[in-house]
């Protein structure tokens, strides 16, 4: 009876085992396309995904055929044989096997042909997944293997600890030292005996980052000890070996990154010292025109700052324009979106800084304005004090300073007081009204005694009066004179001193400086006879 009984139960396991291959490898019936994809199902065992069923096979869709492996899985283990995981190729796919028993079968419809995947491949995967499954369990059951794992997780969890608190001694000794320095050094950084840099802020940053720091040593020492510790347990080495499989990956993309970039670095830098001389080489050229050691033709020491950066810019941009394609990113979606947004916000918010820039760079090198020239421009007169990009300012003798738009400046009228005459000085005028009862011979001969007189005007050239107008009622005299600039004194100085000794001149020979208004007929005509048309200090015959 007991021969008949091993018989039998002998005979059912052949009948199961040839309805499970006849399960997976028989041709599926004709059926009715779905309307939708059947679901994905996993074999999962020891914690592992042994394998991903993703089509219908014989009627059997991806959930039922995922439990049926399972249980033939469970049936296989349960006769305690060598347990050991293949696989066999047929006519239908690939039938993974263990212990020569058939588990499941991969058919073409569940792999993927486009990523390179074939059902012999993917069979072997999950056979060798199997196989760490199996293993795990093994070492699961074992005392000797878990009282190891458990010294070692209980090693690492003491080293974890003495990281941490090496991490918190060098926290407190890096902060109190980068302080220490950092006041220290920032207490050096003076401008003219004043310190100009405050240290608490710097202190400040320096903690924040030291903090960022050391967290981030810590969240990477947790990171290691957890997949560690998990990777020793056998039931959690699958997640174990996805944190270390993880953590490869970033680093080992992060190192791929740099050797992509690096070429494009290298060129980027070539590129980059290659302007760099070409700047230099011309600055040396511009400065030597500048100081006046070299004389070209189309440049001079007026337009060579300006010239200079304009070269300047434009080989930065045209290096720019060469090193963009090899920067890191630069061909990514983010950066490029990036790039032509800052472009639309150059174009659209710069449109009057580059009016202004433009004007400027005309008066540069119209050469209409020079540094240190006086020059009224509109109603504003003064001396230069800069010629910018994108404005102009003027100092006047009354201690104002006067900036103006370069645009506003190219609009208007600009009179230059310091180019009547070669050489260093400006020209000053003033003028007044006298009537025509007073000879003009002698009007003539008083303004240029009081801008003789005046010490700050040059005798060469030699001042001079025109008769500008010839009103109703009186003509109006302008005395031209030129004034020396060597003096400290300013033009409204110079000026005031003129007119302090025109006033004298006029007073000290009785003539008033008025300019009469008639309401009627004056009872006799104002005229001069003839013998009365030089009168001191005018010469006779003059």
């Amino acid at each position: 009876m007991t021969v008949l009984r091993r018989l039998l139960f002998a005979s059912l396991l052949m009948m199961l085992h040839c309805f499970a291959t006849a399960a997976d490898t028989l041709p599926s019936p004709p059926a009715s396309t779905p309307a939708a994809a059947p679901a994905q199902a996993k074999l999962v065992f020891a914690n592992r995904t042994i394998f991903v069923f993703r089509s219908v096979l014989t009627g059997y869709p991806p959930e039922e055929r995922a439990d049926g492996a399972r249980k033939r899985l469970e049936a296989t283990l349960a006769r305690n044989g060598p347990q050991l995981p293949g696989t066999r190729p047929i006519a239908e796919g690939t039938q993974v096997m263990l212990d020569g028993a058939l588990l499941f079968l991969v058919t073409p419809a569940d792999i993927n042909p486009l990523a390179g995947d074939t059902t012999d491949s993917v069979a072997a995967d999950s056979a060798a997944i199997l196989g760490k499954a199996l293993l795990e369990r093994r070492e699961q059951a074992s005392p000797r293997y878990l009282l190891i794992a458990a010294a070692l997780c209980a090693a690492a969890t003491l080293a974890y600890g003495l990281i941490l608190h090496g991490l918190r001694l060098m926290h407190r000794w890096v902060g109190k030292r980068s302080t220490q320095a950092i006041s220290r050094r920032l207490g050096q950084v003076r401008l003219k005996n004043v310190r100009v840099l405050d240290a608490e802020h710097y202190v400040a940053f320096m903690r924040q980052l030291v903090n960022l720091l050391i967290w981030g040593l810590r969240l990477m020492a947790t990171y290691l000890w957890l997949a560690f510790v998990m990777g020793k347990i056998p039931y959690s080495r699958s997640w174990g070996e996805r944190l270390q499989d993880y953590l490869i990956d970033i680093i080992a993309g992060i190192a791929q990154g740099v050797i992509d970039a690096l070429p494009g670095l290298v060129l980027v830098a070539v590129i980059a010292a290659i302007a760099r001389l070409v700047m230099l080489t011309a600055g040396s050229v511009f400065q030597r025109v500048e100081s006046g050691e070299l004389q070209i033709a189309w440049l001079d020491h007026d337009t060579a700052m300006p010239t200079r950066r304009i070269f300047n810019v434009v080989i930065w941009l045209f290096a720019l324009a060469m090193a963009y394609p090899y920067l890191p990113g630069a061909h990514t979606a983010a950066f490029q979106g990036v790039s032509v947004l800052v472009g639309l916000m150059v174009s659209i918010g710069a449109s009057s800084i580059v009016g202004q820039g433009a004007s400027g760079l005309i008066l540069m090198y119209a050469r209409s304005l020079r540094k240190g020239e006086y020059v009224r421009i509109g109603e504003s007169e003064g001396t230069v004090v800069e010629l910018g990009m994108f404005e102009t300012r003027l100092r006047t003798g009354l201690g104002e300073e006067i900036t103006m738009p370069n645009a506003w400046v190219l609009s208007n009228t600009t009179k230059n007081y310091s180019r009547a005459h070669a050489g260093t000085g400006f020209v000053l005028d003033t003028t007044v009204t006298i009537g025509y009862d007073t000879p003009w011979r002698q009007v003539h001969a008083m303004l240029e005694l009081a801008a003789a007189r005046t010490e700050d005007i040059a005798a060469t050239p030699k001042p001079y009066v025109m008769q500008i107008g010839l009103s109703d009622f009186y003509v109006e005299y302008r005395l031209v004179a030129y004034a020396t600039v060597e003096t400290p004194r300013r033009r409204a100085e110079v000026l005031n001193q003129l007119h302090q000794y025109i006033v004298d001149v006029f007073n000290e020979f009785g003539v008033q400086i008025t300019s009469p208004h008639f309401t009627q007929e004056p009872a006799t005509p104002h005229v001069i006879p003839k013998e009365n048309w030089s009168p001191a200090p005018a010469a006779r015959g003059q």
